[in-house]
């Protein structure tokens, strides 16, 4: 993509930040100019770095933008394009409340370009249990929801929207999935299966699974190579790794079963493997829409 001109990275700018026609205040032009030199007319870095500065209606003091400046080194230049911009995007991954960091890196669970439904999500989010009651009488999903929309405003995750105008999904941008499956590694997070990521080894604790296609050879070697799978507590599956999954009651602190992303149809070992779900007392979330499933085993009355 072609970078903006200086005139249209100062207009992007302060839009975001400033959106009533007052515009820029003196205090700010100049370090305004200095972060955009850093920004190198990059549209994703102007829009992060917007979003890092300002909340809703509530801009940054001054100190703060100082201290960003400083954190954002020589800048965007076509030697160190990649890294600075890494750079940005940690800045404002870092600058996020701890719920909102938790539920952004859950995301590395879909794969690259994924369209991602809102309410699913949100619903996933619960059943994890990253959302926590605030005020009284506010429902989780709407306290989900409000997570959702701030990650919006803060431009970590890219809004979808319906034929009506209204947000339904959302999608990451290829950068910030990046980011947020590196972090996922270094804290154990989240466990990417998808035959090419030989980082994301098996040992150890593993709490969350995701099953992704780009390498449709899955085996049951990797399972196998669980230290505790019963520490198991989300599988997302996109591919047909169903079919390698141990017993599903092997996974006793399971909470999330998402097998919505991949046609199953009347497989008999797909059944056959599900035929555990009704003991998994701590299941929270159990997603088949476009699975092609029919019948459910009479033990899911158990849950």
């Amino acid at each position: 993509m072609k970078p903006l001109s200086t005139d249209d990275s100062r207009r992007l700018l302060h839009k975001r930040i400033f959106p009533d026609k007052s515009g820029c205040p003196n205090e700010f032009e100049q370090v305004s100019k200095d972060i955009l030199k850093k920004c190198g007319g990059v549209p994703l870095a102007i829009i992060t770095i917007a979003s890092a500065l300002a909340s809703g209606h509530h801009v940054k003091p001054k100190h703060e933008w100082d201290i960003l400046l400083q954190s954002l080194g020589s800048g965007l230049t076509e030697d160190n394009n990649l890294e600075e911009m890494r750079s940005i995007l940690s800045f404002s991954y870092y600058n996020l409340p701890s719920h909102l960091k938790t539920c952004l890196l859950y995301l590395c669970i879909y794969p690259e370009d994924s369209e991602i439904y809102r309410d699913r999500l949100i619903w996933k989010w619960v059943a994890e249990g990253f959302v926590h009651h605030g005020n009284q009488g506010t429902s989780l999903f709407l306290l989900g929801l409000s997570y959702f929309n701030q990650l919006i405003n803060r431009s970590m995750i890219q809004p979808i929207y319906d034929d009506l105008g209204q947000v339904h999904a959302c999608r990451v941008h290829d950068m910030v999935l990046d980011l947020i499956c590196n972090l996922s590694h270094e804290a154990k997070f989240v466990n990417v299966l998808d035959g090419t990521r030989d980082s994301m080894s098996l040992h150890g604790n593993v709490r969350r699974l995701s099953f992704q296609d780009r390498n449709k050879d899955h085996q049951g070697t990797p399972l196998r190579s669980i230290t505790d799978i019963s520490r198991v507590r989300s599988i997302t599956i996109f591919t047909s790794a169903i079919n390698i999954l141990p017993a599903l009651s092997r996974f006793e602190v399971l909470r999330v079963l998402d097998l919505s992303h991949y046609y199953l149809g009347k497989s008999s070992t797909l059944q056959l493997n599900l035929k555990g779900v009704g003991h998994l007392v701590h299941l929270r979330y159990l997603g088949l829409a476009g699975t092609g499933i029919r019948e459910l085993s009479a033990e899911i009355g158990n849950l």
